[in-house]
């Protein structure tokens, strides 16, 4: 696995959802604030995202693509000028059993995904309120292909879509956040999969974390000396190697204990732990709970 499989793979929850709408004329329908990620992906025409938190409405034209990654609320609306207030735009489930006037102007793909934020990986966290990727001619071929079949999908009902729709919902969110990587200057994630010390110790802790890592052992590996990586990861990723493969590990243990059945002591054996016990204590000092009790309160997938 790598750092981004990793990252989504800890917080998704079951299978994602979408639907294809219309809209027309004067309209405006409010998402409530979500305990997962939304999004958006304009087909035809254009419209307006107007966040809840007060910022400024975002003008969304065809082929955009907006991702709410931490379930922001907010509205959509027609694209005219007049301030939308969202208070008075409709409940999207009300406004999508009703339908709107003049629909076929706009078409739009409305989605979210349940995500586990217990637990959440500093790369998913990082993420704004809201990421728009405006459609760019001959930028990001591979989510503009997902956004185009995922379309045709919805739209046509062929054969196989209730398999192929959310394969292509997986690909999507995938893809929105590569696309988010590639753009964003600023961010700590971006520089830090774009740092080739940092990025070559994650891939190597995230592809075998149960190994029998040190700081000597893993700065070998990846060909760089003991300091320089220790100054290299932790600067970028705020943690040392070594802090991070243990906050790591009890994550992906918390996963597991999430999404399988598997005993204390297999779980403890694929994160690295010799023990269940060693585990237990490991884990009910980092998350203030016991391995068991954490289970049965963890949201079903």
């Amino acid at each position: 696995m790598d750092v981004v499989s990793d990252a989504i793979a800890a917080v998704r929850l079951g299978r994602a959802s979408s639907t294809r709408v219309e809209a027309g004329g004067r309209w405006a329908t409010r998402f409530a604030p979500y305990a997962g990620a939304g999004f958006h992906v304009v087909l035809k025409g254009g419209c307006r995202l107007v966040p809840e938190d007060g910022g400024p409405p975002l003008p969304l034209g065809t082929g955009d693509v907006v991702l709410l990654p931490h379930g922001a609320g907010h509205v959509l609306a027609h694209a005219g000028g007049e301030a939308v207030v969202p208070e008075e735009a409709v409940p999207f489930e009300r406004w999508r059993e009703t339908g709107a006037p003049g629909a076929g102007e706009v078409q739009m793909l409305c989605g979210k995904y349940r995500l586990d934020r217990s637990r959440m990986h500093p790369l998913m966290a990082e993420l704004p309120q809201v990421v728009h990727l405006p459609h760019k001619v001959g930028g990001h071929p591979a989510l503009r292909a997902a956004v185009d079949l995922l379309g045709q999908e919805l739209g046509e009902r062929q054969p196989g879509a209730c398999v192929a729709v959310p394969s292509l919902l997986d690909l999507l969110l995938v893809y929105m956040i590569r696309a988010w990587l590639a753009e964003d200057t600023k961010g700590v994630w971006p520089a830090v999969l774009g740092d080739p010390v940092a990025a070559a110790a994650l891939r190597a802790l995230h592809s075998n974390p149960a190994a029998g890592w040190t700081n000597d052992r893993l700065a070998a590996g990846i060909g760089v000396s003991r300091a320089t990586l220790a100054r290299r990861f932790t600067g970028l990723v705020g943690r040392p190697p070594m802090g991070y493969l243990t906050w790591w590990r009890l994550t992906l243990a918390a996963t597991l204990l999430r999404d399988t059945s598997d005993p204390l002591a297999a779980v403890a054996r694929r994160v690295g732990y010799g023990t269940p016990y060693a585990l237990s204590h490991a884990f009910s000092r980092e998350f203030g709970t016991t391995p068991g009790r954490y289970r049965e309160a963890a949201p079903a997938g």
